[in-house]
């Protein structure tokens, strides 16, 4: 009778802690990150006018917009590395692709993870870890394998001649990079746009839309277990290959055409980026600084039709979120992962330190914290996201082992008139040289440095965005007392790793 009774009371109390501790999980938050590629704040959360991205807008509507956000460095591979690891390139010197972060933290805890381990249920889709030019996903971040889709891709024969084109064989991880050259050149350039007449889904957004939805729905019957969920989607990264329907949702004489296609006067010479990427595909022509009027017009276009198809895609998932009823208990952050030049300074993509490049959307719609339609000028980075995801929460600190460089953004969330930092950081190698930047409210200061010891000298630029918003002119020699301020700032930052 005894061990009857010691039995039914041990009973009792198993089942009281599987029922706390299923409550402790089911109160937490779920967690919806949306990340898309190359995306700049050419929305009309953002004040574009031009722009049809409704359900992001509706997105900022709900939630807390970000207006002062900046990406840590302006390229794929090493942007997403910041925000899932919370740790800026500096701090690890992971600049450049084809180097796996857990070559040099084996031990790394990403933001995934740190979820996973507070018992939530983590799972990816579309483009979220970078894969491509010789990186591939991280498998420990997540509870299922990712649910990979394509980056590059056509529908039209005529953009490939059915052939594998040099993005692709980049992106398919097919060919790969050696001494930081794409070994390529062999291979037939893609096309930098299509339009046909074809369903959402034959391109990848389409289809990590339908996966995201179908998800979402099986997760909503997983009682108990909270999710942590990333979503990312590819356009408006190049090629521009979307359905026709959303090209004809623009009229391509409204198209804003660049007004200063030069490099700022006096700024040094390797920071003109010309090539690079738009040279993987045609009719881009190679080596010419300015592009005529009808390719620039085309490839506008097609950067404003793939923001609204990617957008349409975003609404779909946002849409059933809320038909499940899983918004009342899901934290939504929408990132973009670095801005993108649309042929200002004749620069067009990324990779420089200039606004253009490195200004990023950044919302967050946080049940019972963020208030519906707020906005704040409060400085953001792409590192803060996991401590702000982390203490929304409820989880503990993250300490690493990588670098955490990221704060919490948590009291802006609740008010947006706080200011915790005043000034974000970012960075970006280009000729030989590591250019750490400062961006204040009226200033961007960047400061060259030598990647090697090879006596070459600290280079400065400074702009003042109060006079010269679209950068054409470096007034570092101008303003020397300027740059020493903003030089002190930068040395509080641990001093930057070489690249790895």
């Amino acid at each position: 009778m005894k061990m009857k009774l010691t039995l039914g009371i041990s009973l009792f109390f198993g089942l009281l802690l599987i029922q706390t501790v299923s409550s402790q999980e089911s109160s937490k938050p779920n967690v919806l990150l949306i990340m898309v590629d190359d995306l700049k704040p050419n929305l009309g959360a953002y004040g574009d006018t031009l722009s049809i991205s409704p359900n992001i807008d509706q997105l900022a509507a709900e939630g807390m917009r970000f207006n002062n956000a900046y990406s840590n460095q302006a390229v794929c591979g090493p942007s997403r590395y910041n925000i899932l690891m919370g740790s800026r390139s500096t701090s690890t010197g992971l600049y450049n692709f084809g180097k796996e972060f857990r070559d040099i933290y084996p031990d790394a805890v990403t933001m995934p993870q740190h979820f996973m381990k507070a018992g939530y249920h983590t799972e990816s889709m579309g483009k979220v870890f970078h894969i491509g030019h010789g990186n591939t996903n991280d498998e420990a971040s997540w509870s299922i394998p990712h649910f990979k889709e394509k980056l590059i891709e056509y529908v039209d024969p005529k953009s490939t001649g059915r052939e594998l084109t040099r993005e692709e064989a980049l992106f398919e991880n097919t060919q790969m990079y050696i001494e930081d050259t794409p070994q390529i050149h062999d291979l037939p350039r893609g096309a930098a746009w299509e339009a046909p007449d074809v369903l959402d889904d034959a391109y990848a957004d389409g289809r990590v839309a339908n996966h995201a939805i179908d998800r979402l729905r099986k997760l909503k019957n997983k009682s108990g277990q909270p999710f942590f969920m990333a979503v990312g989607f590819a356009r408006p990264h190049l090629p521009f290959s979307v359905p026709k329907k959303y090209w004809d949702l623009y009229d391509p004489k409204d198209m804003p055409m660049p007004d200063y296609e030069k490099a700022p006067e006096d700024s040094p010479e390797f920071t003109k980026k010309r090539d690079h990427e738009m040279s993987q595909f045609f009719p881009v022509p190679v080596g010419k600084d300015v592009y005529d009027n009808d390719l620039k017009r085309k490839l506008i276009h097609g950067y404003y039709a793939s923001i609204s198809y990617m957008d349409t895609q975003l609404g779909k998932v946002m849409d059933e979120l809320k038909r499940l009823k899983l918004d009342e208990n899901t934290i939504v952050v929408l990132w973009g992962d670095h801005g993108w030049h649309l042929g200002d300074h004749a620069i067009w993509t990324k990779h420089t330190n200039f606004e253009q490049a490195n200004r990023i959307p950044l919302i967050f719609k946080v049940p019972g914290v963020t208030e519906p339609g707020s906005t704040t000028n409060q400085f953001a980075e792409s590192v803060d996201v996991y401590p702000t995801l982390a203490s929304l929460a409820g989880l503990n600190k993250p300490e690493g082992p990588q670098p955490i460089d990221g704060i919490n953004l948590t009291p802006v969330l609740k008010d947006g008139s706080k200011e915790i930092k005043d000034h974000a950081y970012h960075a970006f190698p280009m000729g030989g040289y590591l250019g750490e930047a400062i961006r204040t409210d009226r200033y961007r200061m960047i400061r060259w440095i030598p990647m090697r010891d090879n006596g070459k000298e600290i280079l400065y630029e400074l702009y003042d965005y109060e006079n010269d918003p679209k950068e054409t002119k470096n007034i570092a020699g101008e303003k020397p007392n300027i740059v020493s301020e903003m030089t002190e700032i930068l040395e509080e930052y641990p001093e930057a790793k070489k690249r790895i």
